[in-house]
């Protein structure tokens, strides 16, 4: 099925090999996907894909190789085969487009002289039999023209050059060609020296043991074709991946994108969205482009470690003109690189599997090399048609926690009382989203947790306790985020104290005749006059179903004891007054404080 899928593509196509082969040279091209280092083993290898795919040709390509081609093709179409073919597993991944001028005389198939350069006259095998092998001629040759090597051809086991001429050869190598070599050798596990372009015994050491390895002459000098056959076997790691080269006029950004893994999928200011395709589900890749300043750019900044894509864990680094974020957990790597210049900030994120160390760090050095800023910013209302959420940022999903609840400050420190429902088992605590804490105590039997923040804060109010009990059936007011941070900030309950007691007898719960949500849980509950009674509980699953407006709290001495234990002295007050119901709110709300739990 699958040839016939592709032969019919070709037939759509109009790919025809007579009809494409009419044309002038200059104007097609051909897709090469082997090269073999003598006549024998290339007429194998080109009847074995003749077997297979229309359009197969054979021709020298110089220096002793021989080629396998598919074409001509025009431009487009050779393309579009080799898209096909690759995907299709027909063709190697390293396939690629070649010209007409770097064709020799042709050896296959037999008798044809498309580009009128002759024919390959050299004895090859030609089965006869199962057992026996004779010697064919092909006709004579026209001179073969002089083609340098592709490093994706590169099948060798012999040198194709003297030690001197490998030796002048190498001098015409930059010191960027010589460091790539050095890198490519220690990548190799040959090399462990300084990356410097300097070819010393270090350097001829590590040559000479690859050469060895490799079943090559040992001389300490790399030939043309094993410097090109050393750079494929380190590439190897990046095969499969379709890096092409992707110019993107609206962001204004070119660069090497790996296609076989990501595919565009839309733009939503101020980024191009590259999802991922089977191969790498976790792969995704973003372009940043949009105009702006240094304020924009640090916006940005903090904006993306606010992503669910962006790991919290991972260096960062950030200047008056530039960024980079890393983010690693047990999933995922996230690299993100923005710059500002002029009034245009452009940049990337690559989004990769943890795991796949060697291919990541290769394709993101590949990346980083290629990107270059051409003409044009990203439009800022490009994807304002697209749906929108709260918890979205340009399509892209807000970190979220994995539960909120409330607490209330006891010192003017920023110290916190909550439930120890809301500090479990987290990575990261948070209070009102933004400031890190650490758990200072503990008390899993009366369910207190206290925290204190990284920074010093400064709280509006803060909670006071009375020390004389309170009186049945009195008025009380809870405060909590509801909505567990939905909303910006803690909403009031009201309701009435029921029992000092809890359902079982407890002695330390007070009983609530007050509707409240799991959000509250933690939050402080307040008398008329706007002392702390306690803090609101959560609501235990057991055999019963109890009434919506039935709660409870844990009361305020049993946390006075846990704030004494953690050496701090909780605040008390003796205020009996009731307090108006509008400063009653303000008092609660201004000691609630939302805490988050992170993982």
């Amino acid at each position: 099925m699958r040839r016939v899928y592709i032969v019919l593509i070709l037939g759509l196509l109009g790919l025809g090999h007579m009809a494409v082969a009419q044309q002038d040279n200059d104007e097609v091209v051909w897709v090469q996907v082997e090269a073999q280092p003598n006549i024998a083993q290339a007429t194998e290898r080109v009847r074995a894909y003749a077997a297979t795919v229309p359009d197969v040709n054979g021709f020298s390509v110089g220096r002793g190789w021989f080629g396998i081609v598919l074409g001509p093709y025009a431009r487009a179409d050779a393309e579009q085969v080799l898209r096909v073919y690759r995907s299709e597993g027909v063709i190697p991944r390293d396939s690629f487009i070649t010209f007409s001028e770097r064709l020799g005389p042709q050896f296959w198939p037999r008798g044809e002289d498309v580009l009128g350069r002759g024919t390959v006259l050299e004895a090859i095998p030609v089965e006869r039999g199962d057992n026996d092998i004779i010697q064919e001629p092909f006709d004579s040759p026209d001179p073969t023209p002089r083609v340098e090597p592709d490093s994706q051809t590169i099948q060798i086991q012999q040198p194709d050059e003297t030690r001197t001429e490998a030796q002048r050869s190498e001098r015409s190598l930059s010191r960027d060609e010589k460091k790539d070599l050095q890198i490519a050798l220690q990548w190799a596990g040959f090399y462990q020296g300084a990356i410097d372009g300097a070819y010393g015994r270090g350097t001829r050491g590590a040559m000479q043991a690859w050469q060895q390895a490799n079943n090559f002459e040992v001389t300490g000098v790399l030939t043309t074709l094993q410097r090109a056959a050393l750079i494929k076997q380190y590439n190897a790691v990046l095969e499969g991946l379709g890096l092409e080269l992707v110019q993107d006029s609206r962001t204004g950004i070119a660069m090497e994108l790996p296609l076989d893994v990501v595919s565009f999928d839309r733009y939503q200011a101020p980024f191009a969205h590259f999802d991922a395709t089977d191969d790498v589900k976790e792969a995704k890749v973003l372009l940043i482009s949009q105009s702006g300043d240094q304020t924009t750019l640090a916006g940005l900044y903090d904006i993306l470690q606010t992503l669910e894509l962006m790991p919290l864990e991972g260096p960062r680094e950030r200047n008056t003109r530039s960024f980079s974020i890393t983010g690693r957990n047990s999933d995922l790597v996230a690299e993100a690189r923005a710059s500002l210049e002029g009034s245009e900030i452009k940049g990337y994120i690559l989004l990769w599997p943890t795991g796949d160390e060697e291919r990541r760090t290769r394709l993101l050095a590949k990346m980083d090399e290629s990107f270059a800023r051409i003409d044009g910013v990203l439009e800022d209302a490009a994807g304002a048609d697209l749906d929108q959420a709260i918890d979205l940022v340009a399509g892209l999903q807000i970190r979220s926690p994995r539960l909120s609840r409330s607490g209330f400050f006891v010192d003017r420190d920023g110290t916190v009382v909550t439930s120890t429902e809301a500090v479990q088992s987290c990575t990261r605590i948070t209070l009102d989203e933004d400031t890190d804490a650490q758990i200072a105590t503990l008390d899993n039997n009366k369910g207190v947790a206290v925290l204190r923040p990284s920074t010093r804060l400064a709280p509006l109010q803060i909670g006071r306790f009375r020390a004389a009990p309170p009186r049945l059936n009195s008025d009380v007011m809870a405060a909590g985020y509801s909505y567990e941070g939905v909303l910006n900030a803690p909403t009031v309950t009201s309701g009435t104290l029921s029992d000092v007691r809890g359902l079982g007898g407890e002695t330390d719960v007070d009983r609530l005749a007050l509707s409240a949500l799991p959000g509250d849980v933690g939050g402080p509950v307040l008398d008329s006059a706007g002392a702390v009674l306690g803090m609101l509980l959560p609501r235990e699953n057991g055999a019963r179903d109890l009434p919506d407006d039935v709660s409870f709290a844990l009361d305020g001495a049993s946390i006075l004891s846990v704030l004494e234990a953690a050496g701090l002295n909780g605040a008390q007050t003796e205020r009996s007054t009731p307090m108006n119901p509008v400063d009653l709110a303000a008092t609660a709300t201004g000691m609630t404080v939302l805490v988050s739990c992170w993982d």
